[in-house]
């Protein structure tokens, strides 16, 4: 009787430490419906409104939770020069380092522009940070937006464009 009365209390205890590591986080890249909860579907830039394209977005979760997001907006409301430079949008719940350059949490916008800079600028379209991106000409099916695991990173791809990202 006395061991039953322990064992209860243990087998609880069990139970409870088995349920907490199997809702531990991982570090992985989101699936397409964790983007589809998490990715606004307008975002505001300098002073407008942008519908953002879900389909063309990507992001990753951090083993403590945190998440990057990226995704593609309509900036077709913007003017040509700001168009030129913004494509889409940034959050970090997370410090990144960009081409050797560090960007704080926040919600940003980015572009990929014809100078060769990958650029992220703050909601008012002040740039924060500018680096060179790299191009892969040889990719074969180049898509709108993609986010590979690039060993202990990320690469993110705009087409034949991509730029590396390291959670930090």
């Amino acid at each position: 009787m006395k061991n039953s009365r322990l064992a209860i209390p243990a087998t609880l205890t069990f139970f409870i430490l088995a349920s907490a590591v199997a809702q531990q986080v991982s570090k992985h890249v989101l699936t397409g419906d964790e983007l589809k909860k998490a990715v606004p579907t307008e975002y505001f830039f300098r002073g407008q409104k942008a519908p953002v394209q879900v389909r063309n977005a990507v992001g990753f979760q951090l083993a403590d939770g945190k998440m990057m997001l990226a995704a593609l907006v309509d900036a077709s409301g913007y003017s040509t020069a700001i168009q030129q430079k913004y494509q889409g949008l940034l959050i970090t719940e997370a410090n990144l380092g960009i081409g050797g350059s560090e960007l704080k949490p926040g919600e940003y916008g980015f572009g990929f522009t014809a100078d060769g800079k990958f650029v992220v600028m703050d909601v008012g379209n002040n740039d924060v940070l500018s680096v060179a991106y790299e191009a892969y000409p040889q990719m074969q099916h180049a898509v709108p937006l993609k986010l590979d695991l690039d060993g202990s990173g990320y690469k993110l791809y705009a087409g034949k464009k991509w730029v590396g990202i390291k959670a930090e």
